[in-house]
């Protein structure tokens, strides 16, 4: 039975109430940390679109201020000037930050052999016949008169090492043979749809979407044949960061974490977060489902598992003149994060 009357508190609980309500409020407030995030809108940063898709940041007491770029290179100096907190990039364009000073480390990986080179028209039909890729450039020159043209992202970013340094150490196609043609991402995926060109060294969404719109595109080498354990982007953090709120950091790898293992075991739920988030309406959950699936894709999140690659690409950066040489690719890894995150969910 109900009371006929309810209680009403005293001043003193109401004051205490109060107290209380107002510290916890404020305790939340100190919790929520925002931190400002560097990107590019494409399937390798897919695991920063599944955080913010499933809201776990804002659970987790973080605000993820996004700004997009165009490309890594493009990133690079807004990283140089303090700007951002966090950058989803690439590891070619972050050996360059690094490089010009900017005191990156690499917290967590994205994924490995994700660039690929994808070929249309008639560059793609005379690629079987050809007994070599060397040969298959060869071959078009002879017949249509001009080098390849191959569209790929800015000089310093991924997919143009990756495809300088397949041209070069592992086709060995003749210099006369190709050009090479450095734009943003989109405008790489507007190249290939239009015929501008006849391949494009790149990255999902992309390689699905091309083909899905284009019958004569078809996918010629994949990441690991281009360049063997191929890295690719990175979350990275400055070191003033670490420093300054190794809780925030340590929060978002975790999630970093989460989203790997939902990419890899749930790309359906994958595909619907990233149609929300990096589709906007443009992609279909369809579209997304095949490139989440892709061999192309492949995350991964340990930052150790890119190392010796990166070292590898690190090198062949410097004599392309990319860049000067990072002396020390090893010590701007801290793979401390991603152990301390995995412990946890083995615990």
């Amino acid at each position: 039975m109900l009371p006929a009357t309810i209680p009403v508190p005293g001043r003193r609980q109401v004051l205490l109430g109060a107290i209380a309500a107002g510290s916890l409020a404020a305790r939340t407030a100190r919790a929520a940390t925002t931190l400002r995030v560097a990107t590019i809108p494409i399937l390798a940063m897919a695991q920063l679109f599944v955080i913010e898709a499933e809201g776990w940041a804002r659970q987790a007491g973080l605000t993820l201020a996004t700004t997009s770029f165009s490309s890594g290179p493009a990133m690079v100096q807004a990283l140089a000037s303090g700007r951002f907190d966090v950058a989803y990039i690439g590891i070619g364009p972050a050996l360059v930050a690094r490089a010009h000073g900017v005191d990156l480390k690499v917290v967590a990986a994205n994924g490995i052999d994700q660039t690929a080179l994808l070929g249309r028209g008639a560059f793609a039909a005379g690629w079987a016949k050809a007994a070599s890729p060397a040969a298959a450039f060869a071959a078009f020159r002879k017949t249509a008169g001009r080098p390849v043209r191959i569209a790929t992202l800015p000089r310093g970013a991924v997919p143009d090492t990756v495809l300088h340094y397949w041209l070069d150490r592992i086709a060995h196609v003749a210099p006369a043979d190709v050009q090479v043609l450095g734009f943003g991402e989109n405008r790489v995926q507007q190249a290939l749809l239009s015929g501008s060109v006849d391949a494009a060294s790149t990255l999902e969404p992309a390689l699905t979407l091309v083909q899905e719109r284009d019958p004569s595109a078809r996918v010629l080498v994949r990441g690991g044949a281009m360049f063997p354990g191929q890295p690719g982007a990175v979350l990275a953090v400055p070191a003033r960061l670490i420093a300054s709120n190794r809780a925030a950091v340590q929060t978002l790898v975790d999630l970093h974490v989460r989203a790997t293992a939902l990419l890899r075991a749930h790309p359906h739920r994958a595909a619907a977060d990233l149609a929300t988030t990096l589709g906007k309406g443009l992609l279909t959950k369809e579209t997304l489902f095949k490139a989440v699936t892709s061999p192309s894709m492949n995350p991964i999140a340990d930052p150790r598992a890119i190392l010796a690659a990166t070292d590898k690409l690190n090198d062949y950066q410097a004599q392309l003149d990319h860049m000067a040489k990072v002396a020390d690719v090893a010590g701007m890894f801290d793979p401390s994060f991603f152990l301390a995150a995995t412990a946890k969910q083995a615990g």
